[in-house]
């Protein structure tokens, strides 16, 4: 087995006991159908999961009742914390605050739109002592094919200009020990901080395991990752980050 790079120090255990174990993380824009149902099934997945856990709900500037469906949460059960954005900033912006705020030993993160299933968290787990970072990937994947034809270009253009093989790099449900995510400083505020994580991470010498997960069609909602000026604003923050790391000592 390989050695992971990101161990946890005695003193740092020791600072950390009072952290619950596992933190989850939902960025949430415009879910009014959503955000309920999902933080009902966090709850539940939390309890199966882990004696002690916070469901982190980022509320991105929502303008449609989820900041208020939220809000009823965060009063009737402690274990729901809220980040509050005034204005939409935008998913990386989101996902960062929300990975910021998480203070678990083990921090996953996915969206809010219901196509992912909380139950198989428990697989990505299972895996999280022996690696840095567990990455699901949506197999198969029920996006319409627009979305699906974009993110094979990605990755094809992600393993060319950096090297990362990884299967499904835009898949929003991971798992992260807790001294990688405070190695990486994250500054994407698109749909390119998935990559920007797994890049930095890799470049730093960090372990990811890959897990098959399953992956629903959106019922309720709208996608945006294929629009034009997120797709624009993801390119230019590669090209950011790619010239960062070719200008980095030894490279």
């Amino acid at each position: 087995m390989i050695a992971r790079s990101f161990e946890v120090t005695p003193d740092e255990l020791a600072s950390s006991r009072s952290r619950p174990a596992l933190s989850l993380v939902f960025p949430v824009f415009d879910e009014r159908q959503n955000v309920d149902p999902l933080i009902r099934h966090a709850l539940a997945v939390g309890e199966k999961l882990a004696a002690d856990f916070e469901v982190v709900v980022v509320d991105d500037g929502s303008r449609d009742g989820s900041a208020d469906i939220i809000d009823a949460w965060c009063g009737r059960d402690e274990r729901v914390q809220v980040v509050r954005h005034r204005d939409n900033t935008g998913y990386g912006a989101a996902l960062r605050s929300g990975l910021r705020c998480a203070t678990g030993e083990l921090v996953f993160f996915s969206d809010a739109d219901l196509q992912f299933d909380l139950d198989e968290l428990g697989a990505l787990l299972a895996h999280a002592d022996d690696f840095d970072i567990v990455a699901g990937f949506r197999f198969p994947r029920r996006d319409p094919w627009p979305r699906a034809a974009i993110a094979w270009l990605w990755g094809i253009t992600i393993r060319a200009l950096f090297g990362l093989r990884v299967r499904d790099i835009d898949c929003a449900f991971k798992v992260f020990r807790r001294p990688v995510l405070d190695a990486i400083p994250i500054q994407s505020i698109g749909a390119f901080v998935n990559t920007e994580i797994l890049v930095r991470a890799r470049a730093l010498g960090a372990t990811i395991q890959q897990v098959p997960v399953s992956h629903r069609p959106r019922r309720h909602g709208r996608q945006t990752g294929a629009r034009p000026r997120v797709v624009i604003r993801a390119l230019i923050e590669l090209s950011s980050l790619y010239r960062e790391l070719r200008r980095a000592p030894g490279h």
